[in-house]
């Protein structure tokens, strides 16, 4: 009986181990793939990545010329994509196409890689269909757009624009005005010289030191912001939102939530018409107001200093908290 329960066990340590020598043949069969292009390419020119897949990676160097770098996990890559690299005057166009759009489980767990190095003075687009997207050190506009990844971008000199739809945006140093949108993630923000327009379907924003205007919403999370130097409209439908204005800031806006308290920081000396108010909550206001309209537990309008710009805020979810700063 031993000796049948023994036999048995070799026999299904052998079918064991060949389950995993099968399940690893596609790793085996595939050695890394890695491709290098060097392209003529000013200051001032244009830049465009556009493939149906995969990360990329762009930044910005003092040298001209546009350095490219394909990596891939597999070496049968060109079996399954068409690459093209472009020159034209003032333009570097880099493209990458599935052969077999319908075919997508032939290049199952594929890892495709794009890493491009441009003159700092180079517009840029990037779009890919699932990867992540970053840039940094670029002083022209820039467009990013993917369909499946996280946004990241540093030090740029002039406007933005990032869309994606499953994946978080993080941005630091932008010195132009900054579009980002995403349909899955949160939105993180620093250090903005211009105006930012910030939007997600499913995630928190939290902005530090943006100089401009800014527009923040959310439908599923929370709204932070610091040290805000421009016009603040901020709107939740599912979180909290805490906003606090900068020294000398009085352009005002409107900071709203649905489903949380609201708190917002103030300058004293800023000049304001206020209008707080809560569906649900008490406002606690805790700065000298000249009182011009409605006074309540739940709703304040009055002046801030001599009066101004109008700062709008309301909570269908909570208290609202009125602080200086």
């Amino acid at each position: 009986m031993g000796v049948i329960l023994m036999a048995k066990l070799r026999s299904a340590w052998r079918f064991c181990n060949l389950v995993l020598v099968l399940a690893a043949l596609p790793v085996l069969l595939h050695a890394d793939y890695r491709v290098e292009k060097h392209l003529k390419l000013e200051a001032g020119g244009r830049l465009v990545v556009d493939s149906s897949e995969g990360s990329v990676r762009v930044s910005g160097s003092t040298e001209s010329g546009a350095q490219v770098i394909v990596t891939a996990n597999r070496d049968d890559i060109n079996q399954l994509f068409d690459f093209n690299y472009e020159e034209h005057a003032g333009e570097v166009k880099i493209t990458a196409r599935r052969r077999h759009p319908w075919g997508w489980n032939l290049g199952h767990g594929i890892n495709l890689h794009f890493e491009v190095t441009v003159p700092q003075e180079t517009s840029v687009e990037v779009k890919t269909g699932g990867g992540s997207v970053e840039v940094s050190r670029i002083k022209r506009e820039t467009e990013l757009d993917t369909s499946g990844g996280s946004i990241r971008a540093s030090d740029l000199g002039a406007n933005l624009r990032a869309h994606t739809s499953g994946g978080g945006i993080q941005l630091e140093e932008v010195g132009g005005n900054a579009r980002v949108d995403t349909s899955g993630g949160d939105i993180r923000a620093g250090s903005l010289g211009g105006s930012l327009e910030a939007r997600t379907s499913g995630g928190s924003i939290d902005l530090r030191a943006v100089k401009g205007d800014l527009l923040a919403h959310t439908s599923g999370g929370s709204i932070r912001v610091e040290d805000a130097g421009g016009r603040v409209n901020a709107d939740t439908s599912g979180g909290s939102v805490d906003v606090s204005f900068a020294r000398g800031n009085s352009h005002g806006g409107e900071v709203e939530s649905s489903g949380g308290g609201v708190r917002v920081r103030l300058d004293p000396s800023a000049n304001l018409d206020l209008d707080a108010s809560s569906s649900s909550g008490p406002v606690i206001n805790g700065l000298p107001i000249r009182v011009s309209g409605t006074l309540s537990r739940s709703h304040l309008v009055g002046s801030i200093g001599s009066g101004g710009p109008s700062l709008r805020v309301h909570s269908s979810g909570g208290s609202v908290h009125i602080e200086a700063l």
